[in-house]
């Protein structure tokens, strides 16, 4: 079983998720319903909202019930990118200008925050108060990622510990929020509930690290933005951290800024690449997947047990 064929197993769900994200952002003013819609209609994976689903039919899967968990992760998610490209100074994402490109800096941030404000809204129809909780405890700890992302730019001394640290925050507990949320939904089984938590982090923090990798290994017309934005934005993630430990190219590599000719950075990118970075990089991708995986052994054999394994090699095999 591959990606493919989740998607088409859940097309007519992820279908009505889609109508509902188009409605929910159906602002009464022109300019933000505009704003809002210009960034989900560059499409993406809906990787939250398939990872809500899956869990949730390891209990009661009623999409009714479980549509306004996963509309709730995808607004979050989309008002987090929405918020960095504004930090980031990032004129495309997907292949399309960025909110702040099209217009600007305020509309951007304001397009975030209504996005994130109608997300929370939704969320209120999921009458659990351990869930309310999850959530805002997520959104504490993805608002420190951002904090920390700020902090580290063009740190080119900062520790594994810090990169992890903020990936996690970043991304991996809003994933795992989304699987733990899916199944409280549902009234999957508390033990349950657990497992899948911590199957979305280690899910999580591969795909951060994978989105890393191919920030370095894919090109720019997959990517949706020049490859290497990341570096060149500041943003040191696991392959360079890696490659700085070899002394020559740790001297090309903190030459890096925001002003660098890309010509240079292309060289730079390829000193990266003939390092062992991205081998290395691509070890501990597979170890959060192999911990992911295995934690799916604890939970009942059910179909959205294979198709949580399909998402999981699917993110870990995803353009290298």
């Amino acid at each position: 079983m591959n990606f493919k064929t989740v998607y088409s197993l859940l097309s007519n769900d992820l279908k009505k998720i889609e109508k509902e994200l188009e409605q929910v952002l159906d602002a009464n003013s022109p300019l933000l319903k505009k704003s809002s819609l210009h960034y989900l209609q560059a499409g993406g994976k809906r990787i939250r909202p398939i990872f809500v689903l899956l869990s949730a039919k390891f209990g009661k899967y009623n999409l009714d019930k479980v549509k306004n968990v996963a509309v709730s992760l995808e607004l979050i998610h989309m008002a987090s990118l929405i918020h960095d490209d504004v930090i980031d100074d990032a004129e495309t994402r997907r292949g399309r200008p960025t909110v702040k490109a099209k217009w600007d800096n305020r509309i951007a941030m304001y397009t975030g925050d209504y996005v994130l404000a109608r997300s929370l809204e939704l969320i209120t129809s999921l009458k659990n108060v351990h869930a309310h909780q999850i959530l805002s405890e997520t959104m504490v700890e993805l608002s420190i990622g951002e904090i920390e992302q700020i902090r580290d730019k063009y740190d080119f001394n900062q520790t594994l510990t810090n990169y992890f640290r903020r990936i996690k925050r970043k991304t991996a507990l809003l994933i795992a929020a989304s699987c733990q949320l899916g199944a409280i939904a549902a009234e999957v089984e508390p033990i349950h509930q657990e497992i899948l938590y911590k199957f979305g982090y280690y899910a999580g923090m591969a795909f951060q690290i994978t989105d890393d990798i191919l920030d370095f290994t894919s090109t720019d017309e997959k990517l949706g933005k020049p490859a290497g934005s990341d570096l060149l934005q500041g943003n040191i993630t696991l392959p360079v951290l890696f490659a700085l430990k070899d002394e020559s190219v740790r001297s090309e590599i903190i030459k890096v800024n925001e002003y660098m000719d890309l010509e240079e950075l292309k060289q730079v990118i390829a000193s990266i690449k003939n390092t062992d970075a991205i081998d290395k990089s691509v070890a501990v991708s597979d170890w959060y997947l192999n911990k992911a995986m295995n934690l799916l052994k604890e939970l009942p054999d059910k179909e959205s047990k294979s198709l949580l394994n399909a998402v999981v090699l699917f993110i870990g095999r995803r353009n290298f």
